[in-house]
């Protein structure tokens, strides 16, 4: 990750004067807080705004991921060649230019599912980065044994590029794997609340019954795929807890 892979997304836009102010922060620590983000940004110049990106749904755990605005865009170039890379905790940061959505570049986040249980985030981005360019990925691991569930996300840069992984690795067998892997577009997380509203009203405690019912705890909790950022700005780089 060098401090020029970014500023494509700036320079796609050089008429945009956001795009060259405006960055996209990935690979952040999960325990970082908002105010820890702007302090650092803060340390190269005057930042305007900053906003760490949390789920919602899940208790306002931290993606990953966050967008820093600075006042002056020679501070922003600066923010990359210098932070970009940096090793924090146990996770080394991705700085970069965030740049205006648009069609092409939206809906290039993808489902992975069927994974072996020792393939790591660099295993996963080693599987999929010759169809493209990856801006983010993760793979989902168990809250209390740290244990990967076998389940991962990656983002595009562009929505042809996870077509072309979708048509090459769907129901493929990675290596030293003994079982295919599903990967499909990640579903959008309106469509899933949508089908999980009669199972809401079913469940709802206004409902009588006869007696109580019991189910594990988080059973049907709903974990979005597709975090909800700015509409000005499609997520430039990361996902997830």
């Amino acid at each position: 990750m060098n401090g020029m892979e970014g500023g494509g997304g700036g320079q796609q836009n050089g008429g945009c004067e956001d795009s060259k102010t405006n960055l996209i922060v990935n690979y952040l620590p999960q325990t970082m807080t908002q105010e820890e983000i702007r302090s650092l940004f803060s340390s190269i110049g005057e930042v305007e705004s900053c906003k760490l990106i949390r789920d919602k749904v899940t208790a306002g755990q931290s993606l990953g991921y966050g967008f820093v605005n600075y006042v002056r865009a020679e501070d922003a170039e600066k923010a990359i060649n210098t932070l970009n890379g940096l090793r924090l905790q146990n996770k080394t940061i991705k700085v970069s230019y965030a740049r205006p959505s648009s069609e092409a570049i939206k809906g290039a986040n993808l489902y992975v599912s069927g994974l072996p249980k020792a393939f790591t985030q660099q295993d996963l981005e080693a599987q999929f980065s010759p169809f493209g360019r990856i801006i983010t990925s993760r793979i989902l691991c168990d809250n209390i044994t740290g244990l990967s569930k076998g389940v991962g996300f990656v983002r595009f840069d562009q929505r042809m590029e996870a077509e072309r992984a979708i048509k090459h690795l769907n129901n493929t067998v990675p290596e030293g794997a003994t079982d295919p892997i599903t990967v499909k577009f990640a579903n959008n997380p309106s469509n899933n609340v949508k089908a999980l509203a009669p199972l809401a009203a079913y469940l709802s405690p206004q409902r009588r019954f006869p007696g109580p019912i019991h189910h594990p705890a988080n059973r049907f909790r709903y974990i979005p795929v597709t975090p909800a950022v700015s509409s000005r700005y499609e997520n430039y780089a990361i996902l997830h807890p």
